[in-house]
């Protein structure tokens, strides 16, 4: 009896087949991104592992010939150092007047401009505002500490038109760095908001216009809710970015004078390599991730329920 009759050998030959196919599909499909997943693993995972793990410790960089695991006594120092809680709330203070209310307010301000401005007016002020952006952290912090300076270039400007002049980062140093953020994050906002405003059909704004809608109420009922989920993107992402600047007021101002602009990533640094404190600073790190953490949870948490 031939297999064409009785069938048994293409059956039993078929579904082996058809069990090993998927498995090496799977396979070829993940292996190109193993060499990324390595790296990550390598360069990523290993360093955030390690500092767990020293954050835990007594390591000091200096004058020490071991070091000892401390268990959460550097958390618990933490939370009751009052230095630590100070950098807590300037750092919540830098993050929402830079961030949440300058960049993200003037960036919608300026591509809501600019979608209006006509095409040179656009071309020039697009160039300004990014080339704030793509300066080195270090560069702009000692530009807006020339600015801010006392015999800088903002109190040349109120001398020339007769007002007061003060020591702007003495008098009012985490208001002075937090302009200076703002200044220099702001193309980061515009660039994001202006793809989201190209995406309004025109159609929609001109019959509001038409029904009698002015500028805020189109702004208000129209814009900002179809553009809702850029703004919870743009918030997350400038969030994150403003908690971990350190370059900027390391150059303006030090975290001084004393400790009334030491936000978190400047009082880490003055801990880990200043004071030798590494298990300490690192500490101080992971509660600083943690921060981070928790502004993406909400963020996530808001663009979940809109989606």
């Amino acid at each position: 009896m031939t297999p064409a009759t009785t069938g048994t050998a293409p059956a039993a030959a078929g579904p082996r087949t058809g069990r090993r196919a998927p498995a090496r599909t799977r396979l070829l499909r993940w292996s190109p991104l193993a060499p990324a997943t390595v790296l990550l693993l390598l360069f990523l995972a290993g360093p955030i592992g390690y500092c767990v793990v020293i954050a835990f410790t007594d390591t000091q960089l200096t004058g020490q010939e071991s070091a000892s695991f401390v268990g959460l006594a550097n958390f618990r120092h933490a939370l009751g150092d009052p230095a630590f809680r100070n950098a807590v709330v300037l750092t919540l203070v830098f993050t929402v007047v830079s961030s949440i209310l300058g960049q993200n307010t003037l960036g919608l301000a300026l591509a809501g401009l600019m979608r209006r401005a006509s095409r040179p007016v656009r071309a020039l002020t697009g160039a300004v505002v990014v080339t704030a952006w793509v300066l080195p952290e270090i560069v702009a912090g000692f530009l807006l500490y020339t600015f801010f300076e006392r015999r800088g270039t903002l109190n040349a400007l109120l001398a020339w038109l007769h007002l007061p002049t003060q020591n702007w980062l003495f008098t009012l140093p985490i208001l002075a760095v937090s302009c200076a953020n703002v200044w220099r994050g702001t193309a980061f906002s515009m660039l994001i908001y202006s793809a989201a405003l190209a995406g309004i059909p025109q159609e929609v704004e001109e019959s509001a216009a038409v029904d009698g809608a002015g500028g805020l109420r189109r702004l208000w009922h129209i814009t900002l809710p179809m553009i809702r989920r850029s703004i919870g993107t743009n918030l997350m992402l400038n969030t994150l970015q403003t908690l971990s600047v350190f370059g900027l007021i390391w150059a303006m101002t030090r975290g001084g004078p004393g400790d009334r602009s030491q936000t978190l990533p400047v009082f880490m640094y003055d801990q880990a390599f200043l004071k030798s404190l590494i298990g300490y600073g690192t500490a101080v790190a992971l509660l600083l991730l943690l921060v981070g953490a928790a502004f993406s949870a909400v963020y996530l948490r808001l663009l979940r329920e809109e989606g």
